[in-house]
């Protein structure tokens, strides 16, 4: 190869380089590379036991609690303009002993009522026509009729043992303790709002007060709504239950006498000062039902009322842990691990016998 040639190739060679290192050098610089799996530092992590307990917390605590909104009609009552005739009556009743006194007052006693209100009248009719100084100059002398007097004596007395016989049974059923599982409940009267004590769910303290209406409430405080319930009825917080369970309503109270009456569970109980009165309550309907004290306790008597808001036992168990309280059940099984190991401590010191 002539020298002519190798320059040539020389040159070939030295081009063909330095376009390559100019093409290395305008490519991007490409990211690093990524650690080993086992190298790589993972985000912080919540320990296992955190984790299990929010979860079984979340799975526990179910549906949030919401107040129940009032229903017109419904627990409480009825004004005149609405239905004069259901004005006059009672207010539907939602508890057994409320519905069988319903029964005995409109089924028994008006109906022997109005047939004796009338059979009187029909005899003082009957004696002013056929008595009168016109039809009768010369007056009667007549001062003894043994047949009458025993009619008049017999018949009052057979209406009245008939009249006793459902009476007293109701009457024996109103004093009958409460269940051994039935739910405590301690209303306690104060002039003049009602407090309310739930002893079995973690000690419950919950505060009543009468709601203002909004023309009376200051800027920023809560009014009534027709959700909360009637003017004078309604309160900020209620007394909660549950339906279709034995309820042992305690009542008692700080100061002067008070009484917890709502009449459409035909509850009505006076609150004491230094006394505990207990009562057994089942209500059979969810809703919200209003009451006042009933027994006149001060200047504010008028503006303590009773607001009851009764729920399913699931939801009423939702209500009990929003309060930061613990269902019965709860509270034994959290406090059987403790006593069974309390149990075996005791067991492996205890002295041998023999």
């Amino acid at each position: 190869m002539n020298f002519s040639n190798k320059l040539l190739m020389l040159i070939g060679l030295l081009f063909v380089s330095t376009q390559s290192v100019a093409q290395e050098s305008q490519q991007p610089v490409s990211a690093p590379i990524a650690a080993p799996a086992s190298e790589t530092v993972a985000p912080p992590v919540a320990n296992d036991d955190q984790t299990v307990a929010q979860s079984a917390t979340e799975a526990d605590s179910g549906p949030e609690y919401v107040p129940m909104d009032a229903v017109e009609g419904f627990g409480m009552p009825t004004s005149a303009e609405d239905d004069i005739i259901a004005s006059m009556d009672f207010q539907d009743q939602k508890s057994d002993l409320g519905q069988e006194a319903y029964r005995i007052n409109n089924y028994i006693l008006l109906p022997i009522i109005t047939v004796i209100s009338l059979f009187v009248l029909a005899l003082l009719f009957w004696v002013i026509v056929r008595y009168r100084r016109k039809a009768n100059p010369v007056p009667s002398k007549t001062t003894h009729n043994t047949l009458v007097e025993i009619l008049w004596t017999g018949i009052p007395i057979l209406i009245l043992i008939g009249i006793s016989v459902p009476s007293i049974g109701l009457l024996a059923k109103q004093f009958e303790p409460a269940p051994q599982n039935a739910v405590t409940v301690k209303a306690v009267g104060y002039q003049w709002y009602w407090g309310f004590e739930y002893p079995d769910h973690g000690g419950i303290e919950i505060i009543a007060n009468m709601l203002k209406e909004e023309s009376d409430a200051a800027e920023g405080e809560r009014f009534r709504t027709d959700a909360d319930g009637p003017a004078l009825l309604a309160t900020d917080n209620r007394m909660v239950v549950p339906v279709g369970v034995p309820i042992r309503l305690q009542t008692t109270a700080a100061d002067v006498i008070h009484s917890f009456a709502i009449p459409s569970l035909w509850f009505k109980l006076d609150a004491v000062p230094g006394r505990l009165n207990e009562k057994a309550l089942t209500i059979n309907e969810p809703g919200v039902y209003f009451g006042q004290c009933s027994e006149l306790c001060g200047a504010r008597h008028g503006f303590m009322p009773i607001a009851i808001e009764a729920l399913p036992p699931a939801e009423f168990a939702n209500w009990v842990k929003s309060q930061g309280g613990t269902m019965p059940n709860e509270a034994i099984a959290e406090a059987s691990p403790e006593a069974e190991e309390a149990t075996a401590e005791n067991n492996e010191t205890a002295p041998v016998a023999g």
